[in-house]
């Protein structure tokens, strides 16, 4: 069973209470299952926790906020990397070389999922390719945090006009996540 890092619900969970307030935290709790809704109750964010209670919370968060639209989920993403990479993960940026941090992709990836691994490619002076093997569930909104994510940490180390594309989608039938990304 994949599973996620309790960081990575937490942080849905925050970016919802700090951009919509409590009142929609509870609303996007109140249409999850009652088993859900104790598992959510209490996030430690070092414990790991089954990708698919994030992914019922993302449904969730898609439908009661996003008005069903899942590109909500790349602002997420975008928060998330604002979050984690000024605090507890702030060394992964220190260097402010877009390549140098896309070079600990793989160590990255296996702070917050526990199964899979994603790998760098670099493709040019400032372009790369990262690719998601092996991680046994996945979901179109989870990728799409991966999009904003990536975006933001490229930002944070520099980079400007950031263009972060998924090229394929195992939720989409593909056989991998493929992200393309560039920057000047």
């Amino acid at each position: 069973m994949q599973q996620i890092k309790g960081s990575v619900v937490k942080s849905r969970l925050a970016f919802v209470e700090e951009n919509f307030g409590c009142e929609a935290v509870n609303r996007v709790l109140s249409t999850l299952s009652e088993a859900d809704r104790k598992s959510l109750s209490s996030i430690l964010t070092v414990k790991w926790y089954p990708l698919e209670l994030g992914t019922r919370l993302d449904e969730a968060i898609v439908n009661v906020l996003a008005a069903g639209k899942p590109e909500f989920f790349e602002r997420l993403g975008a928060a998330s990397a604002d979050k984690n990479l000024s605090g507890v993960h702030k060394a992964f940026i220190s260097s402010r070389d877009p390549h140098a941090f896309l070079t600990r992709t793989p160590a990255i990836y296996s702070m917050y999922y526990e199964k899979g691994r994603r790998e760098y490619e670099k493709t040019g002076d400032r372009s790369a390719t990262l690719t998601t093997y092996d991680a046994e569930v996945f979901s179109a909104p989870d990728c799409l945090t991966i999009v904003g994510w990536h975006r933001r940490a490229l930002e944070m180390c520099g980079a400007t006009n950031v263009q972060v594309t998924e090229e394929e989608c195992r939720a989409r039938g593909a056989a991998v996540c493929r992200y393309h990304l560039s920057w000047d």
